[in-house]
């Protein structure tokens, strides 16, 4: 899966074909590209228009022992509408991780805990989609055969299928022409970019998680302050409904509780719509700011993974295969220092052919990790942009949260001017008491 040119999104009146019918749609693939394949030529705007997958809820099913989640997951790209489980998302990513060992394949949330709360359901099926979407425009995963069958094969057992999908099929590197040449494209010092890519990356994830969690603060607060308007309204509200009858001493001089009691009891309203505003605001910053945030930072993550898969696996298997090669060496020539027998040294010499076809393909697979690795990092950069869309959102809202909710107290205003009235019924807004002394 090495062709690197950027793929068309299927036009919306060209019928989508079904799972059955699917072929290769690069017949080319095992053709040695032209130019230089290490280089990425992807905008976000290609990345974003791959496909839009939808993750929704389904009502739980209840058994008589199990409650199941359901998700529909619906496709722009396939204009596909599937029903999934947590453990049909949990297959499918076993079948990336298979299929792309050295590609930037993004985590799945955590399974479901005992007890599992509304809250902890909604921030899966978030984080669900989060990785579908990533998954759906990432270029080679877009054009593999197991996407399709996830997102658009409607049948009974879908991980059967993608079992079945992957059954006689290597990785990436089994089935890229180019890799065998992947070093030819490799520039000199690849392991020096690959030590400072890793701590680029590493530090831009650690100051987008803190701008994460002060967007999240800011969404909160904006919910927790819709809440504390609406209370506020409808304690106003029962102020003025309170029906308990003044005591005669109270009204020895003329009040005006009675006029300001049918005051305040319409205020409700006005706090109602400042609470509505405030909550809107709030949700549409946890979608809108802390949503894309969190993409990102599962994409940083990814790649954050994907260098530690690369150090612990390729790297460390090919030491292994190293030290092996090195005790049969030693064997071998033990071997013939002591004359052992004819087909013992034949047995050890055609293992050490084996050993040593096995670590040149160690070391095939340790340069096509790199070469996956510095087109991932390409990626991730091109991914970068993100950030204006995420801080052109976060102005966007806040702009609009304010002026909305600034008209809401500039309308509200006039209709305090009968609690501020004097005796002449002109508006007089009391003078507060200075330094806790009561006015004489």
């Amino acid at each position: 899966m090495c062709h690197l040119s950027p793929v068309p999104v299927p036009r919306a009146d060209l019928p989508a074909p079904q799972v059955s019918e699917w072929r290769d749609p690069h017949p080319s693939r095992m053709q040695m590209p032209q130019g230089n394949p290490l280089l990425l030529s992807y905008t976000l705007q290609e990345l974003l228009a791959r496909d839009t997958v939808q993750v929704e809820l389904i009502p739980e099913k209840k058994g008589l022992f199990l409650k199941h989640v359901e998700y529909e997951v619906s496709s722009q790209r396939f204009r596909s509408s599937v029903y999934r489980r947590y453990n049909d998302f949990v297959v499918f990513h076993e079948m990336l991780l298979q299929k792309f060992p050295y590609r930037m394949v993004p985590a799945l949330p955590p399974k479901r805990v005992l007890g599992a709360d509304r809250e902890f359901i909604e921030a899966r099926r978030r984080a669900l989609r989060r990785f579908i979407n990533l998954v759906a425009r990432h270029p080679p995963f877009s054009e593999d055969v197991a996407l399709r069958l996830f997102l658009s094969f409607s049948g009974p057992d879908v991980q059967n299928k993608l079992k079945e999908s992957a059954q006689c099929v290597g990785d990436e590197f089994m089935s890229c022409k180019l890799a065998p040449r992947a070093k030819d494209f490799l520039p000199a010092d690849i392991q020096t970019q690959f030590a400072v890519s890793r701590e680029l990356i590493r530090n831009i994830y650690n100051s987008f998680h803190k701008l994460r969690d002060r967007a999240e603060r800011i969404a909160s607060r904006a919910i927790d302050n819709a809440a504390d308007l609406l209370i506020f309204g409808k304690e106003l509200s029962a102020l003025g409904s309170d029906t308990t009858p003044l005591p005669s001493w109270a009204t020895l001089h003329s009040s005006t509780w009675g006029s300001l009691k049918q005051a305040l009891k319409g205020l409700s309203v006005e706090f109602a719509l400042l609470a509505d505003k405030a909550a809107q605001q709030g949700k549409q910053e946890e979608n809108d700011v802390v949503e894309k945030l969190n993409l990102f930072l599962d994409l940083l993550q990814s790649y954050k993974d994907l260098c530690e898969r690369h150090e612990k696996g390729v790297l460390h298997k090919h030491q292994r295969a190293l030290h092996k090669y090195s005790l049969m060496k030693r064997q071998m020539m033990s071997a013939t220092v002591q004359s052992r027998e004819p087909d013992s040294v034949e047995q050890l010499e055609s293992r050490i052919v084996e050993q040593e076809n096995a670590i040149q393909t160690m070391e095939l697979r340790g340069y096509f990790s790199l070469y996956c690795l510095h087109q991932e990092m390409q990626l991730v950069h091109v991914y970068l942009p993100l950030t204006s869309h995420i801080l052109g959102a976060f102005v966007n809202s806040q702009i609009q949260g304010h002026k909305e909710m600034s008209k809401v107290w500039n309308d509200l205003k006039p209709k305090l001017n009968c609690l501020f009235a004097g005796p002449s019924g002109s508006p007089t807004p009391p003078r507060l008491p200075q330094d806790g002394v009561s006015p004489r």
